[in-house]
């Protein structure tokens, strides 16, 4: 049996609907989002579906509904200059390798640009073949967020830039030791000086942060959903189109949304069904309130089909187990097989190209 929204409105699609409309209320991102936002295919009047619609359900043909389409908007694609100032000496810090304990271990080591910005295992390694202990996000979009780290206790990337330097299972150094191995390099003395030129003392853990933040507002990589978002119906295919209607009328739509399709919001993992892996108890580690229990920041979902494994935990090997997953723990929906995968080929339309020029490893001042 077909199960997708893209045919008749059969009985599992109305099943579908009528569980998100129960959900939406109970949902910790949101429980303000109507209606309006879901989207089928347009019914003949009469039928089961054109009765569904008097409830104010939006109906599209060939392409996405406008109502649905405005939850998202495209990602702006201009990169900063690469000759800025700021942004080259971010560039320099991102790759340097001496920001690190053992000098083994930079940025690009966790999250490394050439491969969409993550290691493609559970956790990364850091110094002295240290485990991490949550999946290391992507880098790329990541400025754009509402906060950064799955538990939002860094607001910016800037300040983020800091704390892997700084942790002992990470990079392993201290404020003080950064800033002296920063200041032993005779190049990087003149580059602070060059970039901020009116501090008496330039080279700061802040402007460090500072300088790393800005090369990362440039990692940006619009793909072929934005060129679909400003009106070239042409640049995603029948399944991809189906996709991007099943995520919606699923309720997708509520967590992942905006220019991210994530990274706006936190949610509780496991909202219908409980987290197999509750060993993490996510913002309730930081906060301390039991209403933070299994609260994480929603991901975006932008080159998703290029950063596996997902989630916090490392815990889905690919796209279509995690859709599965999600839908599951936070739906109580089980997903066909067409399904998974009409989601899993809308996904791959969020891939976008990597910036091979404004990523292209720089070259590093010499030591002394």
């Amino acid at each position: 049996m077909n199960t997708r929204f893209s045919g008749p409105f059969n009985t599992r699609a109305a099943a579908l609907v009528a569980s998100l409309l129960l959900v939406l209320p109970d949902f910790g991102c949101s429980s303000s989002v109507d209606s309006e936002v879901m989207v089928v295919d347009a019914q003949p009047a009469g039928s089961a579906a054109a009765a569904v619609s008097t409830a104010g359900i939006a109906f599209s043909t060939e392409e996405l509904s406008p109502r649905v389409l405005r939850r998202f908007a495209p990602l702006d694609s201009p990169a900063p200059s690469a000759s800025n100032a700021l942004t080259a000496l971010g560039r320099q810090l991102y790759y340097d390798p001496r920001l690190s304990k053992t000098g083994e271990i930079s940025c690009n080591s966790c999250h490394p640009l050439a491969t969409y910005g993550t290691t493609r295992t559970a956790v990364s390694t850091g110094i002295n073949g240290r485990k991490g202990v949550r999946n290391a996000p992507t880098t790329y979009n990541a400025a754009g967020h509402f906060a950064q780290l799955w538990d939002g206790r860094s607001p910016s990337v800037e300040k983020q830039a800091i704390m892997p330097i700084e942790n002992q299972d990470e990079m392993g150094m201290t404020a003080i030791e950064v800033v002296d191995a920063i200041k032993g390099i005779g190049g990087y003395r003149d580059e602070f000086a060059r970039t901020f030129p009116g501090d008496a003392s330039p080279i700061t853990t802040e402007h460090i942060g500072a300088a790393i933040g800005a090369f990362e507002h440039g990692l940006v990589t619009p793909a072929r959903w934005d060129r679909y978002l400003r009106g070239d119906t042409h640049a995603l295919n029948a399944q991809e189109k189906a996709g991007a209607k099943l995520f919606a009328n699923l309720g997708c739509i509520v967590c992942h949304t905006g220019p991210y399709v994530g990274g706006s919001m936190f949610e509780r993992l496991g909202a219908r069904v409980p987290w197999p892996n509750g060993s993490d108890r996510g913002r309730r580690q930081v906060t301390g309130l039991a209403a933070d229990d299994m609260v994480f920041k929603v991901p975006s979902l932008r080159n998703v089909a290029m950063t596996a494994p997902y989630f916090h935990d490392g815990s889905a090997q690919t796209l279509n187990s995690a859709v599965r997953l999600m839908a599951l723990h936070q739906l109580g929906v089980e997903l066909e097989d067409d399904e998974a995968n009409d989601l899993e080929a809308w996904l791959g339309a969020l891939t976008g190209d990597i910036p091979l020029g404004y990523v292209a490893p720089p070259v590093l001042p010499p030591g002394a």
